[in-house]
């Protein structure tokens, strides 16, 4: 039988106890552990593309990771951070979602997902729990679930990048989402660090008769943006003669940033990272459709004829 993702956690802190370890050499080691058949090790999500086991082992992962207990120095490969090695040191008999409630990192990952232990919002416990709940009503609310974890995840991630590749990934998203057109150069202004205040530009439509200035800071979680770094930004943009710009952040705003931006007598879009995160979603920066599912309903007005 597949473990549930909960039941592998503490086996996935433990693989990575003498050192550093690959995904892929951690899921074969566990599917031997678990004495999986070759039938459940080769089994299927219903998208075709992953399996089943291994599927189980990222969440597991990825909930250790949101709670301090791993991190992933390079690509498909994760280690124990210090909190992690205490939790092992003190043998713990299981690791599971409400074990991981006692690390302030996991809370505020909860918070910031608006989830609760069992990976649903107050609102979705409630429609999962209602037997007299459609179909329809669970498959959104678990898609919800599933967003909000990616989101998260990929906050992560680029919070523990390197700030050029944070600049990269910023022009990526802005040419994602329209900007500068069919212009090849659209976005590569961007990244000259230090060009007084102003981290890139780019265009706006494409011939480049419109530009927008852009702020991008890679700072960690809590190392909030204040009201002075939003006026330098706007002093930058009054040096280039600018109207617009956006100012992202990996981070987030003090309320103070915020209402600097808003008296500002100039268009000044804040993005923070959740937003951040919400927007390489929904343009598929940095992740990719896994599975389409289509939701169809009857044409009454086909019957009425």
């Amino acid at each position: 039988m597949i473990p549930d993702y909960q039941t592998l956690m503490l086996p996935v802190l433990k693989s990575c106890a003498k050192g550093e370890m690959i995904t892929s050499d951690v899921i074969e080691s566990l599917a031997i552990e678990f004495q999986l058949t070759k039938e459940e090790k080769e089994q299927l999500l219903p998208s075709g593309k992953q399996s089943t086991f291994s599927n189980r082992i990222h969440w597991a992962k990825g909930y250790l990771k949101q709670a301090g207990l791993l991190s992933y120095p390079a690509r498909s490969h994760f280690v124990l951070t210090e909190e992690g090695r205490k939790v092992l040191a003190s043998n713990p008999d299981k690791i599971d979602n409400k074990f991981l409630e006692q690390f302030e990192a996991f809370k505020e990952f909860r918070s910031r997902k608006g989830t609760q232990s069992s990976n649903v919002s107050p609102e979705r416990e409630a429609i999962l729990s209602n037997e007299d709940a459609t179909p329809d009503e669970l498959l959104r609310s678990s898609h919800k679930a599933i967003g909000d974890a990616l989101a998260a995840d990929l906050l992560g991630r680029v919070r523990d990048a390197s700030p050029q590749f944070f600049e990269e990934l910023i022009v990526e998203l802005l040419i994602g989402m329209g900007y500068g057109g069919t212009s090849e150069n659209a976005g590569k202004a961007i990244g000259k660090s230090g060009d007084d205040g102003v981290d890139g530009v780019i265009d706006q439509d494409p011939l480049g008769v419109d530009q927008i200035y852009i702020q991008a800071k890679r700072y960690a979680e809590g190392n909030n943006i204040g009201a002075g770094a939003i006026r330098d930004f706007f002093g930058a943009l009054n040096l280039k003669k600018a109207h617009k710009g956006i100012f992202f952040t990996s981070s987030a705003f003090t309320s103070s940033a915020i209402q600097t931006a808003s008296d500002l007598g100039m268009r000044i879009v804040l993005i923070d990272g959740l937003r951040l995160a919400k927007l390489m979603i929904r343009y598929s920066i940095g992740c990719r459709d896994e599975e389409v599912l289509h939701l169809k309903k009857v044409d009454e007005e086909f019957f009425e004829r």
